[in-house]
């Protein structure tokens, strides 16, 4: 063993081993227990970054975690590399999109290869392949005879920058997802799939998402945006129509001013054939992009009908309203503008009648018209349901409406059905095809997977959309001719079912084999970014759905499991130049002055120009603040990178990227080598631990190994919290280094304490452990090891937990030695630094003694 700890010399032979063994190939095997843990797939732009290497990272530690425990783990690796980079990459360098994606995909994975990640690399994926989408383009067509896909014209959200398309979750901010650039709305002829039919199934059965992360269940309920409520039909005065009008709540039904239609509702267009400046009106924000009607909220046109109320019958005015959208669940509603505040400034906007019918927090009857009151409370001002609470006046006003026979039971939700149809070259293309009398008809099974049209030759064909009139277009089906679909999938298509693909890559007689999803579904652990919380995860539980229909898997949720790790920061600097723009520098090209807490004081270029420190912000290309993975792993070796990605924070926070830290945590890693060295050199021996003649230095020391191993097991297996997993293993460490090596017995501890360390240690540096491994056991490897169990005997064996209390509270538990009688055990509590800050300046009244459980400090 070389005294020195070298990354580089040892982590490419590790690697070479893995790759030759098929290390972390798996099969189904019905007598282990199988763990299926998933990174989200990335796209192959060509490098990664750190957010990337703190995916998979902790993805790679749970993964070697449970391969420990002895499950049959698989942990896959792919490439979701359809879509617009490639496109736009391809166009500027004048090459094909796969070809460029191909060179990408072979960098990337060298660059996943050279971290050390657990991968089955057997199982790889590549989303633009048609042995991939070939099943995807099937699946379409199925899903269009289940009646579960339609063609319509729509309005939709459209980027002039990418040419395409964008699903309302693809809009952020009134811009697009990619590009930022503002959308715009126009009209189109769209292919869409029916998430709406699954909206209540989306909604209820976050329910049994027991271990996702409560803000991503929050904010898919408030996507799908589900209303309960009631339908009523009302009569429209002087016609004979009726209105459904949709209203929350029954209680307020009395405090009605005014009905608000949408401007796509059915009566709003046949308005709008007799009335000009309805049409005008209606046309005018048909096409305003979402973030532009926010502008412009709470504008509305009088259609001077009325409908009649259905208690007083009196007229109610309807008004189109551009705040009473299709994208809000209904396109007609009862507006109570004294207690809804979007109905409350629209009519103040419009000089609208408010009527308050609940009383205020203190009881009391409201006019004050400068304010909306939004609680259930006691009735006024409603004639016979005065004085009623919310519950008797519903179940009254529901009875009076069912005998009417115009109330029903009503659920709207927001959630718009997904438009999956985007007008560029580099996506898999949509399996439809329209004959010569106008039937769209999909594309027959036995002419699938539909390849996309050939463009080595002119390359700037990929600036269009693919022509309907071109030769690939004309196709023969059915001895008829037809006209093919020339719009391709949204590449949210390919990664909402790629994790089921993954159980068997290579079936080639359907979708999925059921056999092996079977096996390996659902997915234990899933782990990506809080980005992905609607957008992806979304897409991803709908469409496990509608595998689960066609019964292709047989479970109701893809993941059991949902982890969302923070953003990684850098630090960034910036100067202003003569454009009043900001000049992003990169760090290894800035000079800093640190105070003695180490915050940047000032800071300036090589040529002594003042630069600007906007703090620690995500790392990103833009702000020329990203860290290259290869340098790193270059500079420091790839364990160093993953112990300081793990160690650094919290995986649920962001990770501020430094350097020092990095550097700290290498010089952990060639002490840690050192000791080993040291024993292996020095105090090797191959005998056990002798239990029966263990001195107090010794029983200590195997307490603090075993303590170690269950804390370490609990944070990784139970906690997720691997920063202090880490911590713990550290601080063991730092003992071992402490403690003298004098007889046999502290030799064999030493060893079994090395030991556990290297296994504890094996998920987060896995090269370091192998290698250290080796020079233990010769001919073993520690991939085939199983986790360290601690021993509770050793645990309990010299030690009993006491609680102290304050006045009843619980402050601390105390490690105390089992021999010490009740007078000692105080004594000795009462000098611990934690107690003494707790009774320092106070007189103790009184001591409760619960004999080895609990003290009580009574003050």
């Amino acid at each position: 063993m070389e005294k020195e700890y070298s990354p580089k010399k040892i982590e490419l032979n590790v690697q070479e081993y893995w790759k030759k063994n098929k290390t972390f190939q798996v099969y189904e095997d019905s007598k282990k227990e199988k763990y299926y843990c998933l990174p989200m797939l990335p796209y192959p732009s060509g490098k990664l970054h750190m957010g990337h290497v703190r995916n998979y990272t902790i993805s790679d530690v749970i993964a070697r975690y449970q391969r420990m425990l002895g499950k049959n783990v698989l942990q896959p690796m792919g490439w979701d590399a359809f879509g617009l980079p490639a496109e736009e990459a391809a166009i500027k360098n004048n090459t094909h999109p796969f070809s460029w994606t191909k060179k990408n995909i072979k960098y990337m994975k060298k660059q996943l290869q050279s971290l050390g990640f657990s991968y089955d690399w057997s199982r790889e994926i590549t989303t633009c392949k048609p042995e991939y989408y070939h099943w995807e383009q099937w699946f379409f067509t199925e899903l269009y005879k289940k009646k579960l896909v339609y063609k319509k014209n729509s309005i939709v959200n459209w980027c002039a920058y990418d040419k395409t398309v964008l699903a309302n979750e693809q809009v952020i901010d009134g811009c697009c997802w990619r590009c930022q650039n503002k959308i715009i709305m126009k009209k189109f002829p769209q292919w869409f799939i029916k998430i709406r039919n699954y909206a209540e199934s989306l909604y209820q059965d976050l329910k049994k998402l027991n271990y996702w992360p409560e803000n991503v269940k929050n904010m898919q309920k408030n996507w799908i945006g589900r209303t309960k409520g009631f339908e009523i039909t009302l009569n429209i005065f002087s016609r004979d129509q009726t209105l459904k009008v949709f209203l929350e709540r029954l209680d307020i039904i009395m405090g009605v001013t005014y009905i608000s239609i949408s401007s796509c509702h059915k009566l709003s267009i046949n308005l709008s054939k007799q009335n000009k400046t309805i049409k005008k009106f209606i046309q005018k924000y048909e096409y305003i992009s979402q973030e532009e009607r926010e502008k412009e909220k709470y504008q509305g046109i009088n259609t001077n009908l009325f409908v009649i109320h259905p208690i007083t019958k009196k007229l109610i005015p309807i008004w189109i309203a551009n705040f009473t959208i299709k994208e809000h669940g209904t396109n007609a509603v009862f507006s109570v503008p004294a207690h809804n505040e979007h109905h409350w400034k629209f009519a103040i906007k419009n000089n609208l009648q408010i009527k308050y019918v609940i009383l205020n927090s203190n009881n009391k009857k409201t006019n004050l018209y400068n304010s909306w009151i939004n609680k259930k409370g006691i009735l006024f001002n409603s004639g016979e349901f005065n004085g009623l609470n919310f519950q008797k006046s519903t179940e009254k006003i529901k009875k009076i409406l069912l005998e009417k026979k115009i109330l029903k039971n009503k659920i709207h939700y927001k959630l718009q059905d997904w438009c999956i149809s985007r007008q560029r070259y580099w996506g898999a293309p949509i399996p439809m095809a329209k004959l010569k009398n106008g039937e769209i008809i999909p594309v027959p099974k036995e002419q699938l997977p539909i390849l996309l049209p050939n463009i080595e030759n002119n390359i700037n064909l990929l600036r269009k959309s693919i022509n309907p009139y071109s030769e690939w277009a004309q196709i023969l089906i059915n001895k008829q001719n037809a006209i093919r679909e020339t719009d391709t999938f949204d590449t949210f298509m390919e990664s909402s079912w790629y994790y089921a693909r993954y159980t068997c890559p290579s079936f080639n007689t359907g979708m999925i084999d059921p056999v092996a999803s079977n096996y390996w579904l659902p997915v234990d652990q899933y782990i990506g970014g809080i980005e992905h919380a609607i957008m992806h995860l979304m897409y991803f539980r709908f469409f496990h759905k509608l595998l689960r229909d066609f019964k292709l898997v047989n479970f109701d949720e893809p993941v059991k499991n949902l982890l969302c790790q923070g953003m990684v920061l850098a630090e960034a600097f910036y100067k202003i130049n003569k454009n009043s723009q900001k000049n992003w520098i990169h760090s290894s090209l800035v000079i800093t002055k640190r105070n003695l807490k180490g915050e940047i004081i000032q800071s300036y270029n090589k040529k002594g120009e003042n630069l600007v420190y906007a703090g620690m912000i995500k790392m990103s290309k833009s702000k020329n603040n990203g860290i290259e993975p290869e340098l790193m792993i270059k500079n420091y070796g790839a364990d160093t990178i993953r112990l300081f990605i793990m160690f650094a924070a919290p995986i649920e926070s962001s990770l501020e990227w430094k350097e020092s830290g990095v550097k700290g945590i290498h010089r952990f890693l060639k002490k840690l080598w050192l000791l080993i060295y040291n024993y292996i050199n020095v105090y090797n021996t191959d005998k056990d631990i002798d239990f029966s003649c263990l001195n107090d230095q010794q029983n200590e020391l195997l307490y603090q190994l075993h303590k170690t191993i269950d804390k370490v097991s609990d944070d990784i297996g139970r906690r997720k919290t691997f920063n202090t997993a880490i911590s713990a293993i550290m601080e063991l460490v730092n003992q071992l280094i402490k403690t003298p090596v004098q007889d046999k017995q502290d030799k064999s501890i030493m060893r079994e304490s090395l030991i556990c360390i290297i296994k504890m240690l094996y998920p987060f540096t896995p090269h370091f452990c192998f290698t250290t491994w080796k020079y233990f056991y010769k001919n073993s490897s520690i991939d085939d090891q199983k986790w360290p169990i601690a021993k509770n005997d050793i645990l309990l064996k010299r030690y009993k937990i006491i609680v102290v209390q304050i006045n009843g509270k619980k402050k601390c538990t105390i490690k105390i030695s089992k021999n010490l009688k009740k007078e000692e055990i105080l004594l000795y509590i009462q000098n611990q630094n934690i107690i003494t800050q707790y009774l320092k300046n106070s007189d103790v009244k009184k001591i409760i003694y619960v004999p080895n459980k609990i003290i009580n400090f009574v003050l």
